[in-house]
Parts: structure tokens; C-alpha cells; sequence
């Protein structure tokens, strides 16, 4: 089995003069106009592919395995919530109607939220050179997921092991955590903790009273599929800047792991650092190329799915009824 590496620009050439990164650009900017807050899920939508099976797409599939099991990876609860797989179908259409066959759809989500990083980024920065050659792989379950996707109550020290489990650093955590400069969570994630914090009948003592007093009114105790932005700053939900790191430092981190974040002693000076720096953007970038890379299947590995709904064969078998 042959295997190859990642390189940036990998399909230059492979589908003629068709510039496969300027189309899946164009999809993902006629997004930000129609709805820009799908943007910050693709972000997200990366980051859960990568984090709970590797990053080979395996969270897009609707059925588990080629025997058409539903419970694929996408079913698992942490990952219900995840959207802007509609995105990558767009992407994936147009680029098979040129070069059919050849751009994986573990690319086409590394590109597309890359496109996006630089749509909602600050000025000035966030742009970055994505790598691709990733094949599409078989497998998907929703048992993988529900065992390594870290949670929003999470502890630091469990993080940092979870990101180490992935060969990612502390830094390059807080880093990709930094997502939640952009995007929502739903009241179900944070209703406890401005509600009844570990049974108190009270907030979490470490948010900032008015932070409590926004989300409570955003968030009554059964309105648990409302949501509320990540950065409470309002004048940057949508941007992706270090208004996060801000935030943690005043004590409005929306959910608890990003106010734990500020709390501990690893960490609290990373987060210090990104919040009074001007280059969070790039930093962000180059720390998603590096989760763009863990466990990719490269080479003859895996396969270019035609759909990135369903395996190959699954498709064939769809065509042949």
C-alpha cells in the first residue's frame, strides 16, 4: 500500500486548468452572503471530523459501514448539532462535474474551512495555505464518537491529554478552541451551569454576575434549544478575533471549559498571551493545518468518495437498485 503525504496545492494539474481550491471558494462565499453564521460551522463541522475518527470526512456519511448500518458517526450525540454538511455536497458537485473522481471530500471540508476562517477573520490575518491529498475513508461510527469527542464540562488536565491523544499541544488547543470567537451553543450545553451549578441552586461562582444575568435571559431553565453567541462581545460574534481570550480573562467564558481555561495555571498565560496579541488569526490558521493532518489517509488508502454521504460501493449499489 502506498502512502503519500500532504502537500499544499496537491491538485494542481489533476483536473486540467480547473483551479479545484477557487471552486469549492466560490461555493463557501456564496454561503457567507446567504448565511454567514454557517461559516463558523464548517469550522466546527472540521474540527469534530478530525478530533473523533481521524481527518478523512468520516463524520459526513449517513450509514455506518457498507452492511447500511444508520448509526454512523454523525448520529452520536455530541455531533447532532454539527451543520454545513449541505456545503460540502455543494463543493463536492461542482468540482465532480469538472475532474470526477479525484478530489476527496476530506479535502473539500480542509478547504472549505479554511475559506471560512478567512471570510470571518479578523483584517489582517487568518488566511493560510491548506494542505490536501487526504483520501476519504470507510469507516464510521457513532461509538467512536461518544467515546473521544471532548466535552463542553470538561476539565483542562483531561484536554490537554485529549489534544495530546492526537498529537496536538496545549497551545494548539487554546489555540482551536479559539473557534468559539464565532458560532452559538445551545442552552442545554450551559443551562446547569448559570442555573444550578453542580446542584448549588446557583451559577457557577467563576461567571461574571452580568455575564449570568445575559445568558439567563437568553436562557430560562426549559429553553434548552435556544442559543446564545460564544464571544459575548457584541460588537465581534460573527469575526474571529481574541475577543475570546478577552472574555475568559473577564470572566464571561460561555461555556465552562473556556472559563476553566483562564482559571488554570498551564493555561491561563496562554490565554493571556492570545488575548493582548495582534496575530491570534495566523496562529489560529497554522494550528488548523496542523489538526487538518492528524490520522489523514493518503496514497492508495482509503477511496475518492463520489458522495460524501455514502462509500462507493453503497453508490454503486444505489445506481444498480
Amino acid at each position: 500500500m502506498s502512502h503519500g503525504a500532504l502537500q499544499v496545492g496537491f491538485y494542481r494539474g489533476k483536473c486540467g486548468f480547473a483551479d479545484v481550491e477557487a471552486i469549492v471558494g466560490g461555493v463557501v462565499s456564496a454561503q457567507f452572503f446567504t448565511d454567514p453564521s454557517l461559516l463558523a460551522s464548517l469550522i466546527r463541522l472540521h474540527f469534530h471530523d478530525c478530533f473523533v475518527n481521524v481527518s478523512f470526512f468520516s463524520i459526513s456519511r449517513d450509514w455506518s459501514h457498507i452492511d447500511d448500518s444508520p448509526d454512523s458517526e454523525k448520529t452520536a450525540s455530541p455531533n447532532q448539532s454539527v451543520r454545513g454538511y449541505e456545503i460540502i455536497d455543494q463543493a463536492k458537485d461542482a468540482v465532480e462535474k469538472i475532474c470526477p473522481g479525484v478530489v476527496s471530500c476530506a479535502d473539500l471540508i480542509a478547504i472549505a474551512a479554511r475559506d471560512a476562517v478567512f471570510l470571518v477573520r479578523q483584517s489582517g490575518g487568518g488566511i493560510y495555505r491548506v494542505q490536501t491529498g487526504r483520501r476519504d475513508g470507510l469507516v464510521s461510527s457513532a461509538d467512536i464518537a461518544n467515546v473521544t469527542l471532548p466535552g463542553p464540562s470538561i476539565t483542562v488536565p483531561q484536554a490537554i491529554a485529549a489534544f495530546a491523544d492526537k498529537g496536538l499541544t496545549a497551545v494548539d488547543m487554546v489555540l482551536l478552541l479559539g473557534a468559539h470567537s464565532v458560532g452559538v451553543a445551545h442552552c442545554s450545553f450551559l443551562s446547569e451551569r448559570i442555573h444550578n451549578f453542580k446542584g448549588s441552586g446557583k451559577p457557577d461562582p467563576s461567571m461574571d454576575q452580568f455575564t449570568v444575568n445575559t445568558l439567563r435571559s437568553r436562557c430560562p431553565i426549559n429553553a434548552i434549544e435556544n442559543t446564545v453567541n460564544l464571544d459575548q462581545n457584541p460588537f465581534s460574534p460573527l469575526v474571529l478575533d481574541n475577543s475570546y481570550y478577552q472574555n475568559i480573562l473577564l470572566r464571561r467564558g460561555v461555556l465552562q471549559i473556556d472559563q476553566e481555561l483562564g482559571m488554570n495555571r498551564f493555561t491561563r498565560p496562554i490565554i493571556a498571551n492570545l488575548a493582548n496579541s495582534v496575530d491570534f488569526p495566523a496562529r489560529f490558521g497554522a494550528a488548523m493545518v496542523r489538526l487538518g493532518a492528524v490520522g489523514v489517509l493518503t496514497g492508495t488508502q482509503g477511496e475518492i468518495r463520489s458522495s460524501c454521504r455514502v462509500v462507493n460501493k453503497a453508490v454503486k449499489k444505489d445506481k444498480s437498485g
